[in-house]
């Protein structure tokens, strides 16, 4: 005879692997919007989510038991903590952005007198101090291309060359950027299992600088050697934008909010120095006006808090739907098969091992997600944490793994915001 399950286990008809039916359909939402329609949407991902969540839902066994297994996912210190922290590092990228902090670097660039075979290094740093800055690959791309890209074109760089100078970084600055999205996921899904808490972004990032400035190092080199082979200094003087050296100033917002970071490893007090300074500065320059902050314009607030909030919350949907999946993936049982089936293979004897098995996950599950890092570390980080902690891998290095590789051949959709961009 059947017996009903406690509200406390989550089972399905048909077995636990039922369980999958809600990330089932929210993939196959993420490869019809980014790969068949070519749409970029993070709503729409968090639609495709919550109907698959409804939908496995209706195969539960014990339809509150399913609901409470999702809302534990949801409540989890890992994900309230992530998403809190990118409501307020999205209000420090939005006051970079609207002070025009990026086009300081570019002046500075357009200073140099850069030659066109050593312009796609200079794209490289400058993408990559960018990204750093702002916190996202993705907004360094649709800002520096615009700019950058077509300005190397008519000096005479090679346009693929510096295309992926700017693509790789971004990428890199992504990486090293302590407000990055995949920064912050990548840290707060690994929890130390000998004292309370998940890793800390400030020792997360200091730990990745000794492979991401040394990789970063070839690749400059790199850059300048092929440049030299590619380009001829025969093109012509890059037409002069409205950049100027002032915005550079924001840059001392930058260091005051790196330097409270790894000062005391506090991301919310880091984000409030660096927008108090960030704030002050641009007032007191002219970069930013009061009615940048915040103000009304056609009955709607606007201003970069709210900007920043909007901007953030398509990302934060699709965070409370992919740890809704989570924590049904973690109620019915599926998420310790899983951890169990790759931590009794043979790869996983070794630390080496249990990392490679890491990283061929982080790359196939970027893949999964059409590139985009910070829902790929979202839904991976949780299964990273738990195999990781088997093997006995400090959460830095947890944290390391995942996101260089999930930035690095995870990122297989970002030649195609290059390719869209360069046509710009």
């Amino acid at each position: 005879m059947e017996t009903t399950p406690t509200d406390d286990r989550l089972e399905f008809r048909g077995g636990m692997y039922v369980a999958f039916v809600a990330p089932v359909i929210f993939l196959v939402g993420v490869i019809s919007y980014f790969i068949a329609f070519n749409v970029f949407d993070m709503t729409a991902l968090t639609a495709s989510g919550l109907v698959g969540l409804l939908l496995g839902a209706s195969l539960a066994r014990n339809y509150s038991s399913y609901w409470n297994a999702a809302l534990r996912g949801l409540s989890s210190p890992t994900a309230s903590t992530l998403l809190m922290i990118l409501l307020a590092v999205s209000l420090f990228s939005m006051l970079l952005s609207s002070s025009g902090a990026a086009n300081g670097l570019i002046w500075a660039a357009q200073e140099a007198g850069v030659s066109p075979a050593l312009f796609p290094a200079i794209a490289f740093v400058i993408a990559g101090v960018m990204a750093m800055s702002t916190g996202t690959s993705i907004g360094t791309l649709f800002t520096a291309f615009p700019v950058i890209f077509p300005a190397g074109v008519v000096l005479g760089a090679h346009p693929l060359l510096l295309a992926g100078a700017i693509l790789s970084g971004a990428l890199f600055g992504d990486n090293l950027a302590p407000i990055s999205d995949s920064t912050v996921v990548s840290s707060a899904t690994q929890r130390f299992r000998r004292k309370e808490g998940v890793a800390d972004i400030a020792g997360v990032v200091r730990s990745r600088t000794r492979y991401s400035l040394p990789a970063a190092g070839i690749t400059l080199v790199l850059y300048v050697v092929v440049g030299l082979m590619l380009t001829t200094d025969s093109g012509a003087s890059a037409a002069p934008t409205d950049v100027g050296p002032k915005p550079l100033l924001m840059l001392i917002a930058v260091v005051a909010l790196l330097g409270v970071a790894f000062w005391k490893r506090d991301l919310f007090l880091a984000t409030t120095c660096g927008l108090v300074v960030g704030t002050v500065i641009g007032l007191a320059s002219g970069l930013i006006s009061p009615a940048d902050i915040i103000s009304s314009k056609d009955d709607a607030a606007t201003g970069f808090l709210v900007d920043g909030i909007t901007d953030v919350l398509p990302l934060i949907g699709l965070g409370i739907i992919v740890f809704a999946i989570i924590g049904v993936l973690e109620g019915s049982g599926v998420f310790d098969a899983i951890v169990d089936a790759i931590t009794g293979s043979r790869l996983t004897n070794t630390a080496r091992g249990t990392e490679t098995a890491i990283a061929v996950g982080a790359i196939v599950s970027g893949g999964l997600f059409a590139g985009v890092n910070g829902p790929t570390m979202m839904f991976y980080g949780p299964l990273v944490d738990r195999i990781g902690s088997r093997a006995r891998l400090h959460p830095y290095r947890r944290a390391n793994i995942m996101d260089c590789n999930v930035l690095g051949l995870g990122s297989v959709e970002s030649p195609r915001v290059c390719r869209r961009l360069s046509n710009l």
